[in-house]
């Protein structure tokens, strides 16, 4: 895991910004859940979002600890996603075991995180009471950022020099997905 690296919170909507399909977790007092969201990204330079509805394990788990973690996961876990994303903890109390997936510790993050994915964003929920009700959209500051080196680093992505298995997914529906393509770069207008 040499090639996972902390990045600069005030630059994670450069992380959120290619909308790739999302795992979200959340843990609190020993209980957790990780689910797949398709709605989930940026609000502003270091602010992200996640639509988590009422009727999901993950979301109390949310309101009760504050925080909440949003991983991108590569093509090389895409049938891990699909069945984090279709079974539900109220229904299979041993989800996390029977998704196939393996979690790591990272330094600073509040939970363990999914292995294989190429992007780690913590938050700490801004509490905004309409939104959450009426919206399910949960707003959070960004905490905390480790990247996969080979595919993010300086704050850019660089998928075209890595291994396919490391693209990020875009969910279409009933278990399509397209992965990132090729970049396009204009130069003229600069990059920093």
């Amino acid at each position: 895991m040499d090639y996972l690296q902390e990045q600069d919170v005030n630059k994670s909507y450069r992380i959120l910004n290619i909308g790739a399909t999302t795992l979200v977790g959340a843990s609190y007092q020993g209980d957790m859940d990780i689910m797949a969201a398709a709605w989930a990204g940026v609000c502003d330079f270091s602010k992200g979002y996640a639509i988590i509805d009422k009727s999901h394990y993950t979301r109390p788990l949310i309101e009760k600890s504050g925080k909440f973690v949003l991983c991108y996961p590569s093509a090389g876990i895409a049938a891990q996603v699909m069945k984090l994303g279709s079974i539900s903890k109220n229904d299979d109390k041993d989800k996390l075991d029977h998704c196939g997936i393996e979690l790591i510790e990272l330094p600073g993050f509040s939970m363990p995180v999914v292995k294989g994915c190429v992007a780690y964003l913590e938050y700490e929920v801004i509490p905004e009471g309409h939104n959450e009700q009426e919206y399910d959209m949960f707003i959070g500051q960004c905490k905390k950022i480790v990247t996969d080196t080979r595919v993010y680093s300086n704050n850019h992505w660089h998928f075209n020099e890595a291994d396919d298995s490391l693209r990020t997914l875009h969910y279409v529906a009933g278990g399509h997905f397209y992965t990132i393509g090729h970049e396009l770069f204009l130069k003229e207008y600069g990059d920093d």
